[in-house]
């Protein structure tokens, strides 16, 4: 009885709301296990939370409880480490056990402003107040003037001169979608007797997962499940310059590229293979597109990635979602007149797609992601991390082997699988997530502090070093890539 009451009294201690005090929760802890008639290995397991910030949740837990309760009715599409959120605010993220993480993940380069906004909290208040959805039989205000802010922002900043109009949608998918359906319309007008339909994209790619999407994203193990791929599809190299000419021929219609792989590893086209390949798609007449869904809007501290690149390699089509919304749902497709001129009315359409809340929303965030006090703030903070890229490399030179990346769309590249690191961060308030092989991905809110920055990679070196070092055994979890 005695023993059972004593497990149940830490338990409750152990899982009560926290702060972040793990030391001096730790030393109590001890010096309640020393005199405790406690199997070992369970006051091993009590005095190894108590070490933790913020240790997954146990089975017994209020999270466990709601998890259980509500999986039963979910589709299995994903796979999802113990913590539950539900308050957010700024770079931080508390579950539902009221414990604190720091976010690097940003909802995968999406809250680019940071969690719960107190700008994008008001203009949603407002205008969901005021109006939310019309369809696109209509007119509204704000579809248009988002639109024009898109055009009129992509050539304030350098990005493709060319770029005229937009057809805004939902989602990252649904504006690759857009994109391949305006490329194929593109080579059916202009080669109306020969076939002109073929679709290029490159290996280590992520486009999206409906259809079209899945079709340019060149892994079998996402694609053979929904086989056959939609037809006409094929790959090449990422900056495989001597590849291009074959690859792409006069049967091409379009080609899609990230200027920076993200999902792939944080891989960074080089100009060379950006601009060879902008000219051979002149030379056939294939429309070239950007997937900047990632890396776009200030991610790398210009507010296109492309900016930073020729013009002579500048598309015809950018496509654009996750921090347009900073977490509201949309999506947008720029375009030229060479393509526009093709398009013609009835050829795409979307029911939910420039509703008034969604454009009135990106429109705030646009204003904001392309503020000099945003853009200029990037190579500093990326400094900042670069910093203790180096530093781990130097702590850990068999593990840690290269950073990639630009502005604060980054990878660490590691010798070994990275999964018990992100275990043992998250378990220490540091929320990181993977791509590619063995890469730590980060992309933290663009608003993040020089200071959260220190603070994150001191518990990342931490959990480095408890892994690696220490020996401690941490249970890794699979699935925290957008792509597993």
């Amino acid at each position: 009885m005695s023993l059972r009451l004593c497990a149940r009294q830490m338990t409750r201690a152990l899982h009560a709301p926290r702060v972040n005090c793990s030391v001096t929760r730790y030393a109590s802890t001890a010096a309640a296990l020393k005199g405790s008639s406690l199997p070992q290995d369970v006051k091993d397991s009590i005095a190894r939370e108590a070490s933790l910030a913020t240790p997954d949740p146990p089975s017994s837990s209020k999270t466990a409880g709601l998890v259980n309760q509500q999986l039963p009715y979910m589709v299995p599409t994903y796979v999802r480490p113990p913590p539950m959120f539900e308050k957010g605010e700024g770079c931080y993220l508390w579950d539902v056990e009221n414990r604190q993480y720091l976010d690097f993940t940003a909802g995968i380069a999406v809250n680019s402003l940071g969690h719960c906004d107190e700008g994008v909290v008001q203009v949603i208040a407002q205008q969901a107040a005021q109006l939310m959805h019309t369809s696109n039989l209509y007119h509204n205000p704000h579809t248009g003037v988002l639109s024009k802010q898109l055009i009129q922002l992509t050539h304030a900043t350098g990005g493709f001169a060319s770029a005229t109009r937009s057809f805004i949608c939902n989602s990252g998918s649904e504006a690759n979608e857009a994109a391949i359906k305006f490329a194929r319309k593109v080579g059916k007008s202009i080669s109306p007797d020969k076939p002109k339909h073929e679709f290029v994209s490159f290996h280590n790619s992520f486009h999206g997962r409906t259809m079209g999407s899945l079709s340019a994203t060149p892994n079998p193990k996402y694609q053979k499940p929904f086989s056959p791929m939609v037809p006409g599809f094929k790959y090449g190299t990422f900056n495989d310059v001597e590849g291009i000419k074959d690859l792409v021929t006069e049967e091409t219609c379009g080609v899609i590229v990230e200027p920076i792989q993200g999902e792939g590893g944080v891989n960074v086209a080089t100009p060379e293979f950006l601009v060879t390949l902008r000219k051979r798609c002149t030379e056939v007449g294939a429309v070239l597109i950007y997937d900047e869904i990632q890396c776009g809007l200030a991610r790398t501290g210009k507010f296109w990635a492309h900016s930073a690149y020729p013009k002579e390699c500048h598309p015809d089509i950018v496509t654009s979602a996750k921090a347009l919304g900073n977490g509201f749902p949309i999506g947008a497709t720029i375009v030229n007149d060479f393509v526009c001129d093709h398009i013609k009315v009835g050829d795409h359409g979307t029911t939910f797609g420039g509703n008034p809340l969604g454009c009135r929303v990106a429109s705030h965030i646009l204003s904001r992601l392309s503020s000099p006090e945003i853009l200029d703030s990037i190579p500093k903070k990326s400094a900042v991390f670069q910093k203790h890229f180096e530093s781990l490399r130097q702590q850990f030179p068999q593990k840690v082997k290269e950073a990639r990346g630009q502005g604060l769309i980054l990878g660490l590249q590691l010798e070994v699988d990275p999964t018990p690191i992100i275990t043992a961060a998250r378990e220490r308030g540091l929320l990181v997530i993977s791509c590619g092989t063995n890469t730590l991905r980060f992309v933290p809110p663009l608003v993040i502090s020089e200071a959260e920055i220190d603070k994150g990679m001191a518990i990342l070196a931490d959990a480095m070093k408890s892994v690696w070092v220490e020996g401690e055994e941490v249970k890794g979890t699979k699935g925290q890539q957008e792509m597993q």
